[in-house]
């Protein structure tokens, strides 16, 4: 899975074409490392389909806001550049995040 920084986010996600799947987590939030590896699962399953990057919040706080990240975990899609679809919370489970991608396929 391919890591971001506020310096890479930019070019990998909002310049990017196509879907993109980024996970929003931080060095202190329990539920985002618990939901992880389900995370990474989905990318063996459908990263032919989707790019899929992680971005740690810790280190990107202005840009975490900026994206309208308010509390994590946050899975959100992005196609071309704009969100287009979010689980936040509670709703970032490993099923409602495939149900999500397969939305976009």
């Amino acid at each position: 899975m391919l890591v971001v920084d506020k310096k890479s986010f930019e070019e990998e996600v909002l310049n990017a074409e196509g879907y993109i799947l980024v996970d929003f987590w931080s060095d202190g939030c329990e539920p985002c490392k618990a939901l992880m590896p389900h995370i990474e699962a989905l990318e063996e399953q459908y990263g032919d389909q989707m790019k899929f990057v992680k971005l740690n919040t810790t280190k990107a706080r202005r840009l975490a806001i900026k994206q309208k990240i308010l509390g994590l975990p946050v899975i959100a899609i992005y196609k071309d550049g704009e969100k287009v679809d979010e689980r936040v919370k509670e709703e970032a489970t490993k099923d409602s995040v495939e149900e999500m991608i397969k939305k976009y396929l």
